[in-house]
């Protein structure tokens, strides 16, 4: 980053950060879903709350909604149709997870194409004006929220078949402290 400006390093440093954020947050939810039965896509804790089907859905939504011509365009599109991610379609496993690459590929292609440039322009997420920085914010905070989700519920079902943790399991913390 030699040659950069005080400003352009920080801008870089957070779409770098950004990029390793949604990453990590990607992988732990494609290691739930690899533990999670075909079943288990469907199936909610109660009338209120989300299947992994729906959650897949929503974020398959808003992230093509939010992520497609970011700079350009309304973050909400008006094609968009959030109400039916919230019903069950049915769609198999791979479909669902076809839906879920394909959400995070025009997220992450996105956010490749920032410039240190671009994190002070104002973008619109319905009709609200937002710097870059404040939407991809935004952004981090819902799928880091629907994330703990899948998360949640994949190991709350897939509990019985031997759920492997995603983190540091009980009672193994000191093994992870610096000596």
């Amino acid at each position: 980053m030699r040659g950069m400006s005080d400003q352009s390093q920080v801008a870089q440093v957070f779409l770098q950060e950004s990029i390793r954020a949604f990453e990590s947050m990607k992988k732990l939810a494609d290691q739930a879903f690899a533990q999670a039965a075909d079943e288990h896509f469907y199936q909610t804790l109660d009338e209120e709350s989300n299947s992994l089907e729906v959650l897949i859905k929503h974020m398959h939504g808003n992230m093509l909604s939010r992520w497609v011509d970011f700079l350009t365009s309304d973050g909400e599109k008006e094609t968009r149709e959030r109400d039916m991610e919230f019903e069950s379609s049915r769609y198999s496993r791979e479909e669902l997870l076809s839906l879920w690459e394909e959400g995070w590929k025009v997220l992450f292609d996105a956010l490749h194409s920032l410039t240190s440039e671009d994190v002070l322009r104002i973008i619109r997420i319905r009709g609200q004006e937002h710097t870059v920085i404040q939407a991809i914010q935004r952004q981090v905070s819902h799928y880091g929220y629907h994330v703990g989700q899948i998360v949640f519920l994949s190991k709350h079902l897939a509990s019985q078949q031997g759920w492997k943790t995603l983190s540091i399991a009980r009672g193994q913390s000191k093994a992870f402290r610096p000596s």
